[in-house]
């Protein structure tokens, strides 16, 4: 059995990366989400800004740590 000032460290490292996980695949879902839809539109300058954003969101994600929060 793991000691009590390990435990809660490791679990707190594992909800860590799930939760930097979804938040960066919610980024890049979204940014493709934008490019089709600025496919299809007759504006879609505003969508491609959007995409950047979230892919740029996507990438300064795997950059935080523990040591942020």
């Amino acid at each position: 059995m793991a000691s009590g000032t390990d435990e809660p460290g490791a679990e707190f490292r594992r909800g860590w990366d799930a939760a930097l996980h979804a938040a960066r695949e919610w980024h890049e879902a979204k940014a493709k989400q934008a490019l089709v839809q600025s496919r299809r539109t007759r504006f879609p300058k505003n969508l491609e800004r959007e995409a950047e954003v979230h892919k740029h969101c996507a990438e300064l994600i795997q950059t935080l740590s523990p040591d942020d929060v």
